[in-house]
């Protein structure tokens, strides 16, 4: 395959390869955005759950008027009071005004366990992201390898043009000569006429194509665009596709939400400091205005989720059992894909080398035929007849080399690598 170097255009003209377009459609692909969105969402939440244990400030007041208060005097009785006390009556109208500042100190894990989810959660979103990428590889071959095709189709019907404009020549000068009828002649120009309606053909095609493509990577491709035919790609291939690591990643969420419900039932400890002013105070003998403050540790210990935490955990298992019975099922699919791409590599190497040996058949038919013309032993018909047929064996070969890098090429998709 050393001569398939498909070179359409200017000798200066802009080359590319197919690793090139893999690299510009992924950075011009919308969704590309999504990736750098998804790691500052979080970055923001994992910044949300540090702040947990920052210190919390809180405030409130209120104002009440009560139908009733104690009556400490009644509760004494008069005959046990000491002479010239009195005692106190509280205001039925009571006013308070407090802040508080509250520091968590500890939280059963919870805090720990959600950056965990989060990382894990957003891993799970950018491999999504990353899967839906890769599937932009699949189309991108297609269009590179029917624009190579149609440059070789391009590149052996002018071989076979050039073929026949050697015999108009010759056709030409014995016409003149008096040795050959216009008719032949004519018959040879027409069917110049249909290669050049044929590489029309081929020509738009390859626009066509190079005007898909052009859109996929974002970058203007002309018609003297150069596409290089790429090595054909190792022939062993492991599965490393990136939906595995979608797998992988799913596993990851089940694993920190499995985590997440023991921090449901562990206590929760934190400190705090309550400052405030009000009617009455703390001391409520005394019916005034005044300052006061309560400072402590909290212990919160709700047992609740334990009634429901094995039919919580038995339902993430069974949605990880879920999520490996898709690995599995991804799996098999994939090597029956990698089975049938095999399968047509075997086939276009039987088929490109029972294509070399009808090349060398009909070359030698076209070459006896030649002659038989120049001897007027065969019609023009019947000599266009054959170069036609060498012609087809050509143009079978190339279609089928292309298509044999394509397989091999699909191959390489399909397994990820």
């Amino acid at each position: 395959m050393g001569f398939w170097l498909i070179a359409i255009g200017l000798t200066n003209a802009q080359s590319l390869r197919i690793e090139d377009c893999y690299q510009m459609a992924r950075s011009n692909y919308p969704a590309i955005k999504k990736m750098d969105l998804i790691a500052k969402t979080s970055d923001y939440d994992l910044q949300n759950a540090n702040k947990r244990f920052l210190p919390q400030l809180s405030f409130s007041g209120k104002a009440t008027y009560q139908s009733e208060v104690v009556d400490y005097g009644g509760l004494l009785g008069g005959a046990m009071l000491p002479p010239g006390f009195n005692p106190p009556s509280l205001s039925k109208d009571q006013y308070s005004v407090q802040g508080e500042v509250s520091q968590l100190i500890y939280d059963g894990g919870n805090t720990k366990n959600q950056k965990e989810l989060i990382r894990a959660n957003a891993a799970l979103q950018q491999q999504n992201v990353e899967s839906n990428l890769y599937t932009i590889n699949n189309r991108i071959n297609t269009l590179f390898f029917s624009t190579l095709l149609m440059d070789a189709q391009l590149k052996q019907n002018q071989l076979n043009k050039a073929t026949l404009q050697s015999q108009i020549q010759k056709m030409e000068a014995a016409l003149q000569n008096g040795v050959a009828f216009r008719s032949n002649l004519d018959e040879l120009k027409a069917e110049i006429a249909n290669m050049d309606m044929a590489a029309t053909e081929y020509r738009a095609n390859r626009r066509a194509f190079l005007k898909m493509l052009s859109l996929f990577i974002g970058k203007d491709l002309n018609e003297q665009t150069q596409l290089l035919l790429p090595e054909p790609p190792p022939s062993a291939f492991a599965i490393q596709r990136p939906e595995l690591q979608v797998f992988d990643r799913q596993h990851s969420m089940f694993k920190a939400q499995l985590n997440g419900l023991k921090t449901g039932y562990l206590p929760q400890i934190s400190g705090f400091f309550q400052g405030a002013y009000g009617k009455p105070t703390l001391n409520i003998l005394e019916n005034k205005f005044g300052p006061w403050y309560i400072t402590g540790i909290r212990f919160n210990w709700s047992l609740g989720s334990l009634y429901s935490l094995t039919n919580r955990k038995n339902a993430l298992r069974l949605s990880e059992q879920a999520v490996e019975a898709d690995r599995e099922t991804f799996l098999l699919n994939t090597r029956i894909e990698l089975s049938q791409q095999e399968e047509n590599v075997k086939k276009y190497n039987d088929l490109i080398q029972q294509d070399e040996e009808a090349i060398d058949l009909r070359a030698s038919v076209t070459k006896s035929a030649e002659a038989q013309l120049a001897n007027g032993v065969i019609t023009t018909h019947e000599y266009i007849q054959k170069v036609n047929a060498e012609h087809l064996a050509r143009q079978n070969k190339i279609v089928h080399e292309i298509l044999l890098l394509q397989a091999k090429y699909n191959q390489k998709f399909i397994s990820g690598n």
